[in-house]
């Protein structure tokens, strides 16, 4: 089997990013400076020599917005596109739409850390890492790991707690450190799958 490359890119910034605001399953515009970091990590990857030959993003239009541009830029706009609510961002419940630093008011400040923080404490009416996690990592091993099995490049443009599922799948990263991994809009994380290993990159 030949070696192989899955690229992770979180969405460019959002509206709701910029106004400090929970997002979950809302969704969003991406603001200018999202389009740019789309524009810019397209580029990135086109001059590093990268081609996909499939896309996986969330049901949700910033993800999806993300990797048109991202394709767009890279010259390869029409390879095929699969969008499954499986890679949507983590529901924040009752936080989804509040300003963050109007929910640490109503709830105060180390309850809404444990939800932010916390592994496995769900915010009331959301899902906690560890519900993101189990529907993130099933999709990927049913649906991704044959497609890195047949040699496929793969591009994954998701969001902030779902990539972190997958990193901590990928990387063996305890689930008392993962929540304190930021992964930045529009970054290219990269990997190289062989032989049904796979390792970090870049």
């Amino acid at each position: 089997m030949k070696s192989c490359y899955l690229v992770l890119v979180r969405h460019g910034q959002s509206e709701w990013n910029e106004k400090n605001l929970f997002t979950g399953w809302k969704d969003p515009q991406l603001t200018q400076k999202g389009i740019e970091e789309a524009i810019k990590a397209g580029n990135e990857l086109k001059k590093m020599g990268y081609r996909f030959d499939k896309m996986f993003t969330s049901d949700l239009f910033r993800a999806q917005e993300t990797g048109r541009i991202i394709l767009e830029q890279m010259g390869t706009p029409l390879i095929p596109t699969i969008s499954d609510q499986c890679l949507n961002e983590r529901n924040y419940g009752d936080l989804a739409g509040l300003n963050k630093d109007e929910a640490r008011k109503k709830w105060g400040n180390d309850q809404v850390h444990e939800w932010r923080r916390s592994f496995d404490i769900p915010p009331p009416g959301g899902e906690s890492l560890k519900d993101t996690a189990e529907r993130v990592l099933p999709y990927f091993e049913n649906n991704i790991i044959p497609d890195l099995q047949k040699g496929l490049n793969v591009l994954i443009t998701a969001h902030g707690n779902s990539l972190r599922a997958l990193v901590m799948n990928l990387e063996k990263i305890h689930s008392e450190e993962i929540v304190k991994l930021e992964i930045a809009t529009g970054i290219p994380l990269i990997y190289k799958f062989d032989k049904d290993r796979i390792e970090r990159v870049s």
